[in-house]
């Protein structure tokens, strides 16, 4: 039986092409495919699947735990119904750590509906909220990437409002929503509930939605006794 150099079935010497060109030789000079398995299996490998190089095992970073009041905030455009002239906007804003929601129908996303919805926010969240991550949406920021302005001025009113709810604002990286995934997920789960019901109407719409996210919210308080003790007092 020809010798193959431990090297060539490693790979580590030569590229994988020129190894599958030594290993076609050799089987086809054996009298017989079946007599090739010894041959592998005497260099550490069953048959040639096994030399074919292994992609790295991918590796996922652990999700960071975060105390509660690390609130994402994101808006959705819904779909427009029969008794209604145009279409109305979802803000839907989830605790990072509780996963607490809370939610509100605007019909636009503007600035100044941003600013009303957390206000709303802030009254209605039973825990005290300290950083607030959303998208680079013009109704939250003035960072603009069109322009040479690559930071926020602070100046925007949703910017101002958070300074004085002592809230710490934050903005997901350009052209990418991994770092809001949660709310954008969970804006996924309303966009199955859009799409498997039938709505009668604005108010039919509404309604279903509170009510899916009461349900969630209740669910998952139960879940997780731990925000008790970030309550905002």
């Amino acid at each position: 039986m020809r010798h193959i150099p431990d090297d060539c079935i490693s790979g580590s010497r030569y590229p994988l092409f020129m190894t599958r060109a030594v290993l076609q030789e050799l089987i086809e000079s054996l009298q017989s495919p079946s007599e090739a398995t010894p041959c592998l299996r005497q260099h550490g490998a069953g048959n040639l699947n096994a030399l074919k190089p292994r992609a790295p095992a991918v590796t996922h970073k652990a999700f960071k735990r975060y105390e509660p009041g690390y609130v994402h905030v994101d808006v959705k455009y819904l779909p427009q119904m029969q008794d209604e002239s145009r279409r109305r906007y979802l803000f839907v804003a989830i605790d990072r750590a509780t996963l607490w929601v809370f939610m509100q129908l605007k019909t636009n996303k503007t600035a100044a509906s941003a600013r009303a919805f957390l206000k709303a926010l802030h009254k209605a969240c039973p825990i005290r909220i300290t950083k607030l991550l959303n998208d680079n949406g013009k109704e939250f920021t003035d960072r603009l990437f069109a322009s040479r302005r690559r930071e926020p001025s602070g100046d925007h009113q949703f910017d101002q409002l958070c300074r004085e709810l002592g809230i710490e604002h934050r903005l997901t990286k350009p052209r990418t929503q991994r770092t809001n995934g949660m709310v954008e997920r969970f804006n996924g789960r309303i966009a199955d509930v859009l799409k498997t019901h039938r709505f009668n109407s604005r108010e039919d719409m509404e309604q279903t939605l509170l009510r899916y996210v009461a349900l969630t919210t209740t669910s998952r308080r139960s879940q997780r006794p731990r925000a008790r003790r970030h309550c905002r007092r």
